[in-house]
């Protein structure tokens, strides 16, 4: 058999890198979606960042450079109570509103939020329309040979352009890191898309329905599941929809409900202030000890444990003790009992005594004698 594994393949091994061997990051795609041009001149590559946590959607704005990566904006839909939404965080239609969120912060910070507002879900106060739909379908401008996933450019600044970055997340058709792209692109991004892995494409018929998605955007289909729990088990949608029990969202006041958050991401996309943080002055840091305390301190706790095991021993000598008494006690006890049992058994075992005969014999008339006598 050959030996593979041998000295040589040893010494010639590389280690991977740290965030590889703990499948964190793909280096073919990362190296894909930051390395830049050389006729650039170091302008960055920008990425849209979606991670999902177990209750959380998570979104920044990033840039690499070669000290490490660095974050322009960061969204979360932890901020979400903020603006209206206080349940449902993970699901697709916060996703989506993570996006908006992230994408209004960021062109609020760059100066280009009143240049491209993106793509409204509901009808402008200002533009009275009548005939007004929000439609989910892909928006794109050509310019100079080149697409733009916007709805009108701008004569003098361009739209933020952003790669979207899943990391190791399933890109499947209806995945919820598209309700994020999705937002972000409504929100006046510059991210390129098809729709392909949006909810509502059909891959074998190569059709998109864009009211189901618009259903999802818009968390219909949690509506649906609730109205399907209310009809067929009362008692699991009271544990499993208690938080909107709580706050008394009922299956209609969905849609309104996600509306309403849109509006309030757009009128004030601004990070919340920061806190000033106040410690705990009642804490106090132990003071650290000396050489000769430290010394102390084990002499101490080595007596302690000497004592400890010196009590333990006489306890076992005291119980072994007893034992010994008990043992003794119970052998002179078997010992009369044997003793009585073996007596009984002799008894038992000796034979009946015979009758004495008499010392002289009666004759015929003897007998008759006696008998006449008496």
């Amino acid at each position: 058999v050959k030996v593979v594994k041998n000295k040589v393949y040893f010494k010639r091994y590389q280690v991977k890198f740290r965030r590889r061997r703990e499948g964190k990051t793909d280096y073919r795609a990362r190296k894909r979606l930051i390395t830049q041009d050389r006729n650039k001149y170091n302008s960055p590559k920008y990425r849209l960042v979606v991670r999902l946590s177990n209750k959380h959607c998570i979104c920044q704005i990033i840039y690499s450079e070669i000290t490490g990566d660095k974050v322009m904006a960061h969204a979360s839909s932890a901020e979400m109570p903020r603006y209206g939404l206080k349940v449902g965080l993970k699901n697709y239609a916060a996703c989506y509103c993570t996006g908006l969120l992230v994408a209004r912060r960021l062109l609020q910070k760059v100066g280009l939020d009143e240049i491209y507002e993106g793509n409204l879900t509901y009808e402008d106060e200002d533009e009275e329309d009548d005939d007004f739909e929000y439609t989910p379908e892909v928006v794109t401008s050509e310019y100079n040979k080149r697409t733009y996933f916007v709805e009108e450019l701008n004569d003098d600044k361009n739209p933020f352009h952003a790669l979207l970055d899943v990391g190791i997340q399933t890109t499947s058709t209806g995945a919820r890191i598209f309700g994020a792209l999705k937002g972000a692109v409504d929100g006046g991004l510059d991210v390129p898309h098809s729709e392909k892995r949006f909810p509502g494409y059909d891959r074998d018929g190569k059709e998109y329905d864009a009211d189901v998605h618009k259903e999802r955007i818009f968390g219909e289909h949690v509506a649906e599941y609730m109205r399907y729990l209310i009809e067929e088990d009362a008692a699991k949608y009271a544990t499993q929809f208690a938080e909107y029990v709580a706050n008394e969202i009922e299956v209609d006041d969905i849609e309104d409900l996600y509306i309403d958050t849109h509006k309030a991401i757009r009128a004030d996309p601004s990070p919340a202030e920061k806190k000033d943080f106040t410690p705990d002055k009642n804490f106090k840091r132990m003071q650290k000890l000396t050489y000769e305390e430290r010394k102390a301190r084990v002499a101490a706790k080595r007596a302690e444990l000497q004592a400890e095991d010196e009590e333990e021993d006489e306890e076992e000598d005291e119980e072994e003790e007893e034992d010994d008494e008990d043992d003794e006690d119970e052998d002179d006890d078997d010992d009369a009992e044997e003793s009585v049992a073996v007596v009984e058994e002799e008894d038992a075992e000796a034979p009946e005594p015979e009758p004495e005969s008499p010392d002289f014999e009666l004759g015929g008339a003897d007998l008759d004698a006696m008998l006449t006598a008496t």
